[in-house]
């Protein structure tokens, strides 16, 4: 996800003051991706970085509890900007968690950056079989306001669905001559 970790380095250096920076913590997906970014795009930032989950053998069969997000969150975080919390199920319901445990009746804001919610919303996860996906899509996601929405149409003539600004007009472009028209 180097692509869209630039896009979050981008937007940090654009929207967030330098005073601010060292309030702002950044979840990745996964600890691993912290590493990444800390030794490649947020080298030198004094930009938190964080994680949402952890892969653990032990935590899956219950022998280690799971840390809870409030116990991860510092006094002094004032932003929290989620990247990319798509890939795994449970990503979309620890930034629920963060939502409910820090954010909530607090002055705090939480970013969602790139977290394909369409996926959630449209029932891409079955609810038979992603029960607490189905009660977010009811209950979390329309908590969220949409700043951009983008998707991409793949295929021969490809092309993409863009809105800038949540009940502002659709825009499409489709790609003709490997040009977006």
């Amino acid at each position: 996800m180097t692509g869209s970790m630039q896009l979050i380095r981008e937007f940090c250096d654009r929207f967030i003051v330098p005073e601010k920076a060292t309030r702002t913590r950044i979840f990745f997906p996964e600890a691993n991706e912290v590493e990444f970014a800390r030794n490649s795009t947020f080298g030198g930032s004094s930009l938190k970085l964080d994680y949402l989950t952890k892969p653990s053998l032990f935590e899956d069969f219950g022998f280690v509890t799971k840390v809870k997000m409030a116990d991860r969150v510092k006094p002094d975080d004032e932003l929290f900007l989620v990247a990319y919390p798509y890939f795994n199920v449970n990503e979309m319901l620890v930034v629920e968690e963060l939502y409910k445990e820090a954010v909530v009746n607090t002055a705090r804001a939480l970013i969602v950056f790139n977290g394909e919610l369409d996926r959630i919303r449209s029932g891409y996860y079955p609810p038979f079989f992603y029960p607490k996906l189905a009660t977010l899509s009811k209950t979390f996601l329309p908590k969220l306001e949409t700043v951009y929405y983008i998707h991409n149409f793949k295929g021969r003539n490809g092309g993409i669905l863009f809105r800038q600004v949540y009940n502002s007009a659709f825009s499409i472009y489709f790609v003709v001559q490997s040009a977006f028209i």
